[in-house]
């Protein structure tokens, strides 16, 4: 598995300076990778005990089986990662809360490339940093995936996002998040976030917006892009036009099922 570098947080810290109310069911924060993962995870810390935060791994199908504690409805904990959709991960969370972390695709693949490219990341396709390719050539391998390296976006979504669809999972979208971040003291932002605990079993405390503020600096968060390391490359703010048609070619109907059109 492909290694990811990040620095330490002092959210444990933060989090023992609020009341805390113990979880009474099994949470797990699912996402694609490179949809605001950490933001989310960070933000949701903030409302549960430091002693019921599974931090020992990212779940993934790879090491699912080393981590079925973190599930275990008998001593309910928040635990986070990347599962795909299948048997045994549905299994597992038959009886958990499950939040689903996405991401528009277009911006999605700016964010894979960028974090392909960072120090924070290393596997094997380091050969990429090396700088010889031009930007389109790299979109276009976050888009059709590389042979034997690294899937398409296609099959990334379908298996981490899609295909949890119509389940039971509580659906979120980053630029929802950030918006309404970027809102906080509005009506608006104080309903998304009191149906995000609500569907992650957590009473909505009075002092939520604190707490969000502090689940949400993007300080605390070792993959946020400013936080990036090593990144050579001036990646623009949207995808380029051909690169969004290819977006559509490869995966059509994906924008649309994830609420994007």
């Amino acid at each position: 598995m492909p290694i990811v570098r990040m620095t330490p947080d002092t959210l444990n810290d933060e989090n023992r300076k609020f009341e805390q109310t113990p979880l009474r069911q099994t949470l797990f924060l699912n996402s694609v990778p490179k949809c605001g993962s950490h933001l989310l995870r960070n933000i949701i810390r903030m409302f549960v005990p430091v002693e019921q935060q599974y931090n020992e791994q990212f779940l993934q199908w790879a090491n699912l089986g080393q981590h079925l504690r973190a599930l275990d409805p008998k001593r309910p904990q928040v635990s986070w990662g990347h599962l795909f959709f299948a048997d045994n991960s549905a299994m597992e969370l038959a009886g958990a809360r499950k939040i689903l972390l996405v991401r528009d695709p277009y911006s999605w693949v700016l964010a894979r490339a960028r974090f392909f490219l960072s120090d924070e990341f290393s596997g094997n396709v380091d050969r990429l940093k090396s700088g010889e390719l031009k930007l389109e050539e790299l979109l276009n391998l976050m888009i059709f995936g590389i042979y034997e390296k690294a899937p398409p976006m296609y099959d990334i979504f379908t298996n981490n996002a899609v295909a949890w669809l119509g389940t039971g999972v509580h659906l979120v979208r980053y630029e929802d998040l950030v918006r309404h971040l970027k809102a906080l003291d509005g009506r608006d932002a104080e309903y998304f976030f009191a149906t995000l605990l609500e569907a992650s079993g957590i009473a909505m405390p009075t002092d939520w917006r604190e707490r969000v503020r502090i689940g949400a600096d993007r300080k605390q968060s070792g993959t946020a892009r400013e936080n990036l390391r090593g990144i050579e490359v001036d990646f623009p703010d949207e995808l380029p036009d051909t690169q969004k048609r290819l977006v559509d070619f490869a995966a059509p109907g994906l924008r649309a099922i994830l609420g994007y059109v």
